[in-house]
Formats: C-alpha cells, structure tokens, sequence
C-alpha cells in the first residue's frame, strides 16, 4: 500500500504542477481571465484519499479549491496583479471563525492568547524594531517554520507564556504559518508609525493592538488589511462570506473525524494559490520572456524525471517531498551555474542589497523579501548537492549527477531545453553569458512553480492525511536559512528547537 501511496503522491503533485506550467506557456503575455485556472481546479478534482489516508483531509484541500474557483467566478472576471498575492489569505480567517464557533472552548483559549499578546509590548516592540531596521537580515515575516524575525517565531514566544491546552497552542501557531491568518506580518504597523511620526512606544502599542485583532477577529481584520492596500478586485468581504457557506461540510467531517484543529485551518488555504496567483496576470506577464519559462518549464522536467525514477525505492512518503523539492533546488543551481554563478554568491549580493534596501525604503512591507529568502534557500540546498556531485566526479567525464536523499536527480531536462540551450539567441550572440542568471534574478522575486508550491501543497496533504492527529505546521525543523547560514550571525533567535 506504501507503494500505490507513493505513487499516487507523484501523480497528483504533478498534475498540479503541470496544469499550471502548462496553462502559463499557453497564455503567457495575454490577458488573465479566472476561467484561465479550470486546469489546475481539474487536476485537483483527481486527488484522492488511498488506504488510511483521511477522506476529511482531501476534504479540507479539494472542498477549498472548488470554493475559491467558484466564489471567484462569480465575483469577478479577472484580478489585477497587485491583489493576486491575496488570493491565498481569505481562507484561514473564515475557518478561525467556524473553530471558535464550534469550540468553545478553544475560543476561550484564543482569548487567553489574545490578553498575552497585550502583556508582550516589550517583546512585540523588540522584535518589529529588528524587523523595521533590518536586524535579522533577510527574513521572511511569514515563513512556514520558526525562523528568526518570522510572525511563527514570535507567536510562538508569546504561546510559551500562556496555560491553555498544547493542541490549542499549536493550533495557534499553525494559523500564522502554513495556515495564513490574515495577510498580515508582524512589525508592518509599527514600522509605518514610526515612519509616519509616532513614539517608539505608540507605536508598540499599535502593532499590539494590530496582532490582536487577526485573532480576535480574523475576518474583519483581513477585510480592514484589504481596504488599506486598495484591493478593488472583487468583494473580499462577500468572498469569504460565501467561503465560510462552502466550507461548513468539510469542516465539519474534520471535526467529527478528529483531525488536528491545527491541519484543519492550515490544509484549505495553500492550495488555492494557483487560482488567480501562480496562473494569474502577473505569472503571464513575468513568462513572456523566453528563458524565464525555459527555467520554469526544464525544473517542472527535472523533478517530473527525477519523482518517476526514485519512485520504486521510495519507502515513505517523506522521501516524496524531499526528492521533490531536492531535485528543483539542484535544477535551480545548476542553471545559475551554467552562467557561472552559484548560491554562495547570490546569497552575498541579495543580502548586501537587503541591507542597502532597508536604509532606501524604510516603509518597505513587511513582506518584500519573502521570495528572495524562498530563492536563496532553495539555491543554497540545491549548492550542497550539486557541489558534493561535482567533488564525486572531479575528472571524471559524463553529466553531474547530485543526488538528493540518496536518489540521483536527472538534470538531463535543462542541457535538453531548446532555451537554455541557446543563450546567445537572447542577447548580444557574442556575449550572452549571463542570460540565464538574468532570468533566475527575475525568478529569485517569484519562485513559486521552483520551489514548487503546488508540488508541495498536494504532498503535504497527502502527507497531514496520513497523520491527521498530528499539527503539520509550521515545520519544526532548523530550515538551514541561506542567508543565516552563509552571511547573518542569528542562529541564536531561531525557534525551531522549542516550538509548542
């Protein structure tokens, strides 16, 4: 049974995947329509539960994006590319809601969390200052684990304070991670009040009252978020109205079969990006460029070759998403290595610039980096795979061969593509060696189809339907941070090690 999961895995993740990819090469420097994302909604509709996998938990996942396609669809036409970053952070919010309408008694334990946050000015001040001055380095507010300057990472530190029941606390903490509550990331508030002539501590008081309220009320708090950034695409107020009708059955089987109140809000948001943001007007205007969908396209190559070869000796499926996300990382620095680059040097130009960047815009988001430490992550652990094939070789002739978790990943795919294949059709002939690293610059803004989020949303399913009892996020692993590892000394304010 291990096998068919296994293999199952690989189907699903894939065809999400390659709906996207496929869908994107299609209408790539057109006009984005919503109609435009029923390839990936369809490749969805073939994920199914397998063995003791959770039948509530493909629920969770397929229910979400039925919903948000349909509630799109009828709200609006299209999304202009400043709103589509959104689209993914309507979800958790209502489900918060339908959690402490059907529990009390985690309400009540939101609320206790909610009077610590207000008892934590010094290390709410303390950790948005770092954030606003750069402290940290690259970081991203939002990450998926523990890391240092990440909301999960304070949300955390404030959750070691407060006596409620460990499943509440980790519910929590899952809701500002791979669950998104809100589009908010801590310290944005208190950044803008100092900019805008605040005290210090007026400001504090501010960002308090702002991290309070995604809890306290997550709808209206996301909807209010949405206000301020100008968001005139459609109605969030009715989308998440209408999602909350949607998504009562789903939640309710979760409930009734005991899944982790931390996997219910976080399994119904990731998975809706592809719908409106990774096959949206931004992803069509960013693809026109040739070698930039050559990348996207020679990666989604790399990992399908890689998945399907590995797949036999595959024992668990862990080693599904490791591979998966081990073969893009090496695709990724391989490419920058064509052009001869590789991650410990982009890793100390996109710090440097970080740095530069904070004393430009002080008033930057709070998320303006989140992709660049994505990229830098993903490169890095792709560097130490490539670097060890590359050792292993020495003399030696015939193709690099990393290998990730003991399987070797095919990188055949790139030296194949037409594109990468050919640099000099995309510049000055005689001098086009920086073509391809030029195109990975674009894509260290938006890795999102590298990296790949919809491989990982539908792995990461698969997986939580396996361990339903079990909160899946955030990631309680040292996340091997590029740019901590090679340029920042903050190892010391990481909280992987002591999450609740």
């Amino acid at each position: 049974m291990e096998q068919e999961i296994i293999k199952k895995m690989i189907r699903e993740a894939m065809a999400a995947q390659h709906a996207d990819v496929n869908q994107v090469k299609k209408k790539r420097g057109q006009a984005f329509v919503i109609d435009d994302t029923k390839a990936y909604v369809d490749a969805v509709k073939g994920m199914k539960p397998a063995g003791s996998q959770s039948k509530a938990v493909f629920a969770l996942h397929t229910d979400s994006v039925n919903a948000h396609y349909a509630i799109l669809k009828g709200l609006t036409n299209t999304i202009r590319p400043e709103d589509d970053p959104f689209v993914e952070h309507y979800q958790t919010p209502v489900i918060m809601e339908m959690l402490y309408d059907a529990d009390p008694k985690f309400r009540k334990s939101v609320d206790a969390f909610i009077k610590a946050v207000g008892k934590a000015e010094a290390l709410i001040g303390k950790e948005s200052a770092r954030r606003y001055a750069g402290f940290y380095g690259p970081t991203c507010v939002v990450d998926f684990a523990l890391i240092p300057g990440s909301s999960s990472n304070i949300v955390n530190q404030i959750l070691k304070t407060v006596d409620i029941p460990v499943p509440h606390k980790q519910t929590i903490l899952a809701a500002k991670s791979w669950a998104m509550n809100t589009s908010y990331g801590i310290g944005d508030v208190f950044a803008h009040a100092v900019e805008g002539g605040a005290t210090l501590a007026d400001a504090v008081k501010q960002e308090v009252s702002m991290v309070q309220s995604i809890y306290d009320t997550p709808v209206d708090a996301q909807a209010k978020l949405m206000d301020s950034v100008g968001q005139n695409s459609f109605d969030c107020r009715k989308y998440m109205k209408e999602y909350r009708k949607k998504m009562e059955g789903a939640v309710k089987a979760s409930l009734d079969e005991g899944v982790h109140y931390g996997n219910i809000v976080t399994v119904p948001a990731y998975c809706v990006g592809d719908i409106a943001h990774h096959i949206s007007q931004s992803t069509y205007n960013m693809c026109k460029d040739d070698v930039i969908m050559a990348v996207i396209e020679s990666v989604t190559e790399v990992m399908d070759k890689t998945l399907s070869a590995a797949a036999p000796k595959m024992k668990t499926e862990h080693e599904v998403l490791s591979v998966a996300t081990g073969s893009s990382a090496s695709a990724a620095e391989y490419i920058l290595e064509l052009d001869g680059f590789n991650a410990i040097m982009v890793v100390d130009m996109l710090t440097k610039r970080y740095h530069n960047y904070v004393q430009l815009y002080p008033k930057r988001s709070a998320a303006i980096e989140l992709h660049n430490c994505d990229f830098m992550d993903m490169i890095y652990r792709g560097w130490k795979m490539v670097d060890k094939a590359r050792r292993m070789q020495a003399a030696d002739a015939g193709p690099v061969v990393p290998k990730v978790g003991g399987f070797a990943i095919d990188l055949s795919p790139i030296h194949k593509n037409e594109v990468l294949a050919n640099p000099q059709r995309y510049a000055y002939p005689a001098c086009a060696m920086t073509v391809r690293f030029s195109a990975m610059m674009r894509l260290s803004d938006y890795p999102c189809l590298l990296t790949s989020e919809p491989v990982t949303a539908t792995l990461m399913t698969n997986i939580i339907a396996l361990h339903k009892e079990a909160a899946a996020a955030p990631a309680r692993i040292c996340k091997d941070c590029a740019s901590a590892a090679l340029m920042d000394f903050r190892h010391c304010s990481c909280q992987w090690k002591d999450a609740v």
